[in-house]
């Protein structure tokens, strides 16, 4: 695409602490350390129920690639509950519905950051019909042209335990990362989501645990390969109240 609009102000950027930026890097990392033949380029985000911070991990793992050199573009398809341009303080005029509609064309829905490399494609509050949207052959012809425009897409989607919406865009992508927040998922929960993942036969590539140690107020990554060995854990303040 020749030109992005670029909207919101001049910000702190996200994750700007040095713990936020530490626990993404070495996310970041272990995807890299996964697949070093065939370069994992396109992640799904999602987790089993709300509220286990699964948009907290996409924009902090979006800032370590794009702070690596990279052009990563954040894709909201919670199209049920979007907030990615709220926490980013982003106001975009059009987003991937109106580009899959022919309304708009994707270079005015997608809008750059004050975060040199990372972009943003929002989505429309109130579309009908979201799980048909995702499943339409326009919207994978729409994840292909991302994908050949930007080095890394990240799909932020709702959580697998309550709409299929993730497991759909699961099929389209190179993996999944599988958020849990311990002490707030359930064991069945978790099950469940897992198991939807694995009926749609979607590469995951792990989870991430993300939670608040209240003795040192801080939030940590720890993050599974999908085989469930644990890899690494870092401290990591909550990006999304800085965004």
């Amino acid at each position: 695409m020749a030109r992005h609009r670029k909207v919101g102000r001049e910000q702190e950027s996200p994750g700007s602490r040095s713990e936020v930026q530490n626990a993404a890097k070495t996310l970041y990392a272990n995807i890299r350390f996964l697949s070093p033949d065939k370069p994992i380029k396109s992640i799904a985000i999602t987790s089993s129920v709300p509220n286990e911070g699964k948009s907290t991990i996409a924009l902090s793992l979006a800032q370590a690639i794009a702070t690596s050199g990279q052009t990563v573009l954040v894709v909201d398809t919670d199209m049920r509950r979007r907030s990615l341009a709220h926490y980013m303080r982003l106001k975009p005029s059009v987003g991937s519905y109106a580009v899959l509609t022919g309304l708009a064309k994707l270079s005015d829905a997608v809008v750059s950051t004050p975060i040199p490399n990372l972009f943003f494609l929002d989505t429309e509050p109130n579309i009908p019909s979201p799980t048909d949207v995702l499943s339409s052959k326009s919207f994978a012809k729409l994840v292909e042209v991302l994908e050949s425009n930007f080095e890394y897409v990240i799909f932020d989607t709702p959580p697998v335990g309550t709409f299929v919406d993730a497991a759909i865009i699961g099929t389209l992508v190179d993996g999944v990362i599988f958020v849990v927040r311990p002490k707030h998922t359930k064991r069945k929960e978790m099950a469940f989501a897992y198991d939807q993942l694995g009926k749609a036969d979607v590469h995951i590539l792990g989870a991430c645990a993300n939670y608040r140690e209240s003795v040192a107020s801080e939030s940590y990554y720890a993050y599974y390969s999908a085989d469930g060995k644990r890899v690494k854990d870092r401290p990591a303040a909550d990006a999304a109240s800085q965004l």
